[in-house]
């Protein structure tokens, strides 16, 4: 967090990345559950519907600003990590 507790955008947008993906979770199980036997309980879905959600949230903290770069230079045209020399 930042100063006097305010979210950064970057921790936001990796909380929200959590959420999608613990949400994207529950649905892909809700939706099996349809079609067969639920494998899971509806604990142990939320549990993993967590653990997934926590995952995405670190993974997305971690990337998010590398993928950033890499998109912002190779939309200008430098495609390689030492430059863009060719």
């Amino acid at each position: 967090m930042g100063a006097g507790g305010v979210l950064t955008p970057r921790v936001k947008s990796a909380l929200l990345w959590g959420l999608g993906g613990a949400m994207t979770f529950l649905v892909l199980a809700q939706g099996y559950t349809l079609l067969a036997e639920p494998p899971v309980t509806i604990a142990q879905g939320g549990a993993v519907a967590g653990l997934v959600g926590v995952a995405t949230a670190i993974g997305a903290y971690a990337l998010e600003h590398r993928i950033a770069d890499w998109s912002a230079r190779r939309a200008s045209g430098e495609s390689e990590s030492h430059g863009g020399r060719r």
